[in-house]
């Protein structure tokens, strides 16, 4: 599979922890043989977590994340420490660079024993083996590298292509609902929100999979439905809409055609459907005052009609009777303490990788607040969510 097949959000996220000086950004550069990263003897000086998404062989396309070492002191380098602690929520495999010269201190053992409380796949590579008097025999997990003169590093790349295999798992957005020679229908609304010359994300990722099963697709705007589907032979095997247009979609549709979102296909494929779906309950018992978040994975220009910042918020007020407080977050951004809420809303998370939704999800059901996506909570909202979820219970998920 080559890089150009594979968005970041798919690749598996592989990133190289550390004290500082331990020589993360030489190894970095050395396993991705580019200079991802500045090299200095200076301590601390990688200041913010590199990200570079890339093919390397024998893994294939992958996210390749260098971080702050996390032991950097002072005001400014908690702030680090943080970054750093931010990049574990997206991370599919560690690596944990130690100075082989100094050995596995407690600040390393700390790390990896986060690793395993995760159950996050990880390597310790003992760097600089090059000076190191005595060189021992591995253990399970471990490996001894030189940045320096590459001593071990082809080495480190095929443990990783290992754990990269292992932990591929076999995950369809909508593939599995369906059969091959099927034709299926994409609402897909052009409007003042619209990327211009492109289709969203999750419209893509959908269409390609689609066409890659051999199905049939038709695209079409929301008022040509009704067109569309009246001038097909053979009913379609499903209709699949953005969220924002369920209410006419959902009419326009016949009763005996399946039909869901984007949304909620993305609610299984990056997150736990069951948990999002009962999230949902909390919206009609939302009171004046109840503050609210909500986040997008992405960071996009707000416009006229945004649906996160606009259109839910209006919904919601009229769907609750109530007043209330909304909160806003986006990209890389999701608060450490949740407690203050009543309800989280999340967009379908195109643009983060599964580990990262997860771990949102995780992190709202244990500071015990619902937590719901775009297209449960707007099905929900106009009294259709079980005609949404119906195509979903073919392999009985929820």
């Amino acid at each position: 599979m080559s890089l150009n097949n594979v968005v970041s959000a798919e690749r598996p996220h592989i990133a190289f922890f550390g004290r500082r000086n331990a020589g993360k950004s030489s190894v970095v550069n050395a396993v991705t043989n580019q200079k991802l990263s500045v090299v200095s003897d200076t301590l601390g000086t990688t200041t913010d977590p590199v990200k570079k998404a890339m093919e390397l062989l024998p893994l294939g396309p992958v996210v390749i994340i260098d971080t702050p070492g996390f032991d950097d002191e002072g005001a400014l380098g908690e702030l680090r420490v943080e970054r750093t602690r931010e990049v574990l929520r997206k991370t599919d495999i560690a690596v944990l660079v130690v100075d082989g010269t100094v050995g596995l201190t407690d600040a390393d053992r700390s790390l990896v024993d986060e690793f395993r409380a995760r159950k996050l796949p990880h390597i310790i590579a003992y760097n600089k083996a090059d000076i190191m008097d005595d060189v021992p025999a591995p253990r399970t997990g471990e490996i001894y590298i030189s940045a320096l003169t590459g001593e071990g590093v082809q080495r480190l790349k095929e443990m990783l292509s290992v754990i990269v295999k292992d932990e591929e798992k076999e995950k369809r957005i909508v593939a599995d609902l369906i059969q091959p020679g099927n034709t299926v229908i994409l609402v897909i609304p052009i409007d003042g929100a619209a990327p211009k010359g492109r289709i969203i994300l999750p419209q893509q990722q959908t269409l390609r999979e689609l066409l890659d099963y051999h199905c049939s697709v038709i695209c079409c705007q929301p008022e040509e439905l009704s067109a569309a589907i009246a001038g097909l032979h053979k009913k379609p095997a499903l209709v699949i809409t953005d969220s924002q247009t369920f209410k006419r979609v959902c009419a326009d549709t016949p009763a005996d055609i399946p039909m869901t979102s984007f949304s909620v296909l993305f609610a299984r494929y990056k997150g736990k459907l069951a948990g999002l779906i009962r999230g949902a309950e909390a919206l009609s018992g939302l009171k004046d005052g109840d503050r609210v978040l909500i986040s997008e994975g992405c960071t996009h220009r707000r416009q006229c009609g945004d649906i996160g910042t606009v259109k839910l918020p209006a919904w919601i007020r009229d769907y609750s009777g109530a007043e209330p407080q909304f909160d806003f977050t986006s990209g890389g951004s999701f608060p450490d303490d949740l407690s203050a809420y009543r309800l989280i809303i999340h967009c379908g998370g195109c643009m983060l990788n599964e580990k990262e939704m997860q771990y949102r999800q995780q992190a709202a059901d244990a500071a015990g607040v619902p937590m719901v996506n775009y297209g449960i909570a707007i099905a929900k909202m106009n009294g259709i969510l079980d005609r949404a979820l119906l195509p979903l219970t073919v392999n009985n998920e929820y």
